[in-house]
């Protein structure tokens, strides 16, 4: 997935993997390995809406990018690691509004200058 600034400058390419059932939604990346840049988790929701995103079962850190339904980068959370032992509500709720969430390295955003406004070049299948 390609990720443009406002003036269609390539800011760069995620490649991703998709999650677009409840059931993968839900587990996400937890138990997983760290990403390398460049590499990401594309939550794909029925339709646009708040959604809110833990560290669940985390094991490093992550960027949180929330996108709307028409490519736009609407929120970035850097997501750090809970408290050992955190659970159920005592997991901080990262907050945003789209229809899809990517989930990349904590810092990858930065790195690459992605931000809020940015556009995100959504596979045809998932919209």
């Amino acid at each position: 997935m390609a990720i443009r600034a406002p003036n269609g400058t390539e800011r760069t390419t995620v490649r991703v993997a998709v999650a677009d059932t409840q059931a993968e939604r839900y587990e996400g990346l937890s138990g997983t390995a760290p990403l390398d840049d460049g590499e990401g988790l594309l939550f794909v929701h029925d339709r646009e809406s708040t959604h809110a995103y833990v560290m669940r079962g985390m094991q490093y850190p992550l960027d949180i990018v929330f996108v709307a339904d028409n490519g736009t980068v609407t929120r970035i959370h850097h997501a750090s690691l809970p408290p050992a032992g955190a659970g159920g509500g005592d997991l901080t709720r990262y907050r945003g509004y789209g229809r899809f969430v990517l989930e990349v390295p904590r810092g990858y955003t930065n790195r690459t200058g992605v931000a809020p406004g940015d556009q995100v070049r959504v596979p045809e299948r998932y919209r």
